[in-house]
């Protein structure tokens, strides 16, 4: 007979009320006059007595009812409390939110072309026809693709267009100015579209969405017509590297600060491939491939495999092993004024210190440009592209970038 009556939900609930009313008591000891608090912890001894004492539930219930009445009475009540609980709620999960950052899986968004064609950066091309909404809205979740257009209202002129501003850096906004006719004030329109950081972005996206200043449009005709295709989204794995350090080959994102050259800026993440490891010696022959202490390094090294299956045509945004001054000639945003200028030149890495560089070698800036940086730099490696699910190359979608 004691055992069910010690299952029972009548028991478990009076206790739980006396656990909430004591902690309720407690916090608010130094706010409850005298008589307010022992009135309160002399209901809650009372109740805590009934469950001590196995009394039947029809008396346990009036205990839990004189309780009940005591704390409305005495306890003051915290105001909006919903809300508070939604804000703890809320805090908690940006709490768990920043710790899995931390510690486990950090997003990241890959910004440029530079370590094209295993993964991709922000791209702009000509869009031949919008898609209706439905369409739209699945090119955007599945595909990372957006269309960016204006259909004329007027027949008028493209009179200029400002420079792009970055919004809370997450997208970029550029206001153009037309003139309509018939009418003596510009009308301003936004473009609101993905910055990277590709300082060639701009003329980019004019070019495919052929905003060119002085050209004229007749009513209903899209005064610009594009689709930006995002870049790849992955999670970084940063707890790996916690109990091993980082193999050559693996695609590592390290943080920039510390990193001398002009163009360089100290506050970014890169995302590139470990080329080479502290003590080693680095070279790059003119047939496209890194030499590590003198080792050739081809197809069949480990993690490129793909990097060194490459036509011997160069082409951007396309495998082509890694080159040199001599081979690439002016390569990437600033050249290769620093390093490996032709395949005698060697580079050695010094201790706990890397040297990375992207897959598309004809438009990386990269080691070949500003040297090594420290291992404390690495946040962790390239572990999985949770978007765009598909798009309109092949589908990178998971871990199997290598």
């Amino acid at each position: 007979m004691k055992l069910r009556w010690f299952l029972s939900g009548t028991v478990r609930e009076a206790t739980e009320m006396c656990k909430h009313v004591g902690k309720l008591a407690s916090s608010q000891r130094d706010l409850l006059s005298p008589q307010a608090f022992e009135a309160v912890n002399s209901a809650q001894a009372e109740t805590q007595k009934a469950i001590d004492d196995h009394v039947d539930n029809e008396t346990l219930r009036k205990r839990m009812a004189e309780l009940e009445t005591a704390a409305n009475k005495w306890l003051k009540p915290y105001p909006h409390s919903e809300w508070r609980e939604n804000v703890e709620v809320f805090l908690v999960a940006i709490a768990v939110a920043m710790a899995i950052r931390t510690f486990f899986l950090q997003p990241f968004k890959i910004p440029t072309g530079s370590m094209q064609p295993t993964l991709y950066g922000v791209e702009y091309e000509p869009a031949d026809a919008i898609p209706n909404q439905f369409g739209r809205i699945w090119d955007a979740c599945v595909r990372g693709t957006f269309y960016h257009y204006f259909k004329a209202a007027e027949d008028g002129e493209l009179i200029r267009l400002d420079a792009p501003e970055h919004v809370l850096r997450f997208i970029n906004k550029q206001t153009l100015w037309v003139k309509y006719s018939g009418q003596d004030q510009l009308k301003s329109h936004a473009i609101w579209f993905t910055p990277d950081e590709d300082p060639d972005q701009q003329a980019k996206y004019q070019r495919s969405a052929g905003l060119i200043p002085g050209r004229t449009f007749k009513k209903g005709e899209y005064l610009f017509k594009t689709k930006e295709i995002v870049g790849d989204h992955l999670f970084v794995d940063r707890v790996t590297y916690n109990f091993r350090a980082p193999e050559r080959g693996e695609i590592i994102v390290f943080k920039t600060k510390g990193i001398m050259h002009p163009g360089m800026r100290q506050d970014q993440f890169y995302i590139k491939r470990l080329v080479a490891l502290g003590g080693e010696k680095v070279s790059i022959g003119n047939d496209q491939h890194l030499r590590i202490n003198g080792v050739r390094l081809d197809a069949a090294t480990p993690h490129f495999e793909n990097v060194y299956t490459f036509n011997k045509i160069p082409q951007n945004n396309h495998y082509f092993g890694h080159v040199n001054e001599v081979t690439g000639r002016k390569v990437g945003r600033y050249g290769l004024a620093e390093y490996f200028r032709d395949e005698q030149e060697v580079y050695e890495v010094p201790p706990r210190h890397y040297m990375v560089m992207g897959d598309n070698t004809l438009n990386s800036f990269d080691s070949r440009g500003w040297g090594d940086f420290p291992r404390e730099n690495v946040i962790g490696k390239s572990f999985f592209v949770y978007w765009p699910i598909a798009n309109h190359n092949e589908s990178r979608f998971g871990w199997g970038q290598r």
